[in-house]
């Protein structure tokens, strides 16, 4: 698993997209720092870019790689390999340079400007935790998207709505819904609906951490008179993380079942 790990991962890290989306992030960073000249506010800017972006690049990444090793898998899959230890291996190379990237080209100019000596270290940190946990999630969710469908258009196809439905298509419904039912409690309804969208979960985990009651929201704000502030922060990651383990055995059960 782990050579193949290696593999894949180098394989990513010579390709230009790689340094295209290393580059990007190194210099949204410095140029968000260069207008606000404060480290803190800079994080809070990068909430919502982190919450978008990162999973779509994720998702996208992740099912073009699939397509594009079908037939180096194929091969692997002809040797005394287990099939788990070849998908895990791919499914890591792919979500390990991602966050590599995105860690390296958030964590330069922070650190430029001074976050070791800042408050903030913290929150930035915390927002290269939940960065990295969404590319993991939807890197794993577009391989299965990858091995549920043989035809790469409609994989791709798939795999970009269910990005679209989650960072944007959810939030719609769910607010309608808050809307049309407003008269009933819906305190528990705000708490469930908020955990089942790592998205909404992420937002959510980066403004408690952050104590910002203003943009908290209205399921923010229930997450945390649910639990507490660091209480809150504790659930959150767990069910994060649930959030990666979930889709990686899903994975692995439908690569074990799948014939190619």
């Amino acid at each position: 698993m782990f050579k193949i790990l290696k593999y894949s991962f180098y394989d990513l890290m010579r390709s230009k997209w790689s340094y295209f989306y290393f580059l990007f992030y190194l210099l949204l960073g410095f140029l968000l720092l260069f207008l606000n000249n404060d480290v803190s506010k800079g994080i809070i800017t990068l909430l919502n870019i982190i919450v978008v972006l990162v999973p779509l690049i994720g998702t996208i990444f992740g099912i073009m790689y699939f397509y594009n090793a079908r037939e180096f898998t194929t091969l692997l899959l002809a040797q005394p390999i287990r099939r788990s230890h070849i998908f895990l291996g791919q499914f890591l190379g792919v979500g390990g340079s991602l966050t590599l990237c995105l860690v390296l080209g958030l964590g330069i100019p922070f650190v430029v400007y001074g976050l070791l000596r800042s408050g903030a270290i913290w929150d930035f940190g915390l927002l290269l935790v939940v960065g990295a946990c969404l590319t993991l999630i939807f890197t794993a969710l577009a391989f299965n998207v990858a091995l549920g469908n043989t035809n790469r258009i409609k994989g791709f196809g798939y795999a970009v709505l269910l990005w679209l439905f989650l960072a944007i298509i959810y939030d719609g419904l769910f607010l309608l819904s808050l809307l049309i039912f407003e008269e009933y409690p819906l305190d528990t309804y705000a708490l469930i609906g908020s955990m089942i969208n790592p998205i909404d979960l992420s937002r959510i985990l980066i403004l408690l951490k952050l104590d910002i009651s203003v943009l908290l929201g209205y399921t923010g704000a229930v997450f945390k008179s649910f639990f507490g502030t660091n209480k809150g922060l504790i659930i959150a990651l767990l069910i994060l993380f649930l959030w990666i383990v979930i889709p990686v055995r899903l994975m692995i059960w439908q690569g074990n079942k799948k014939d190619f």
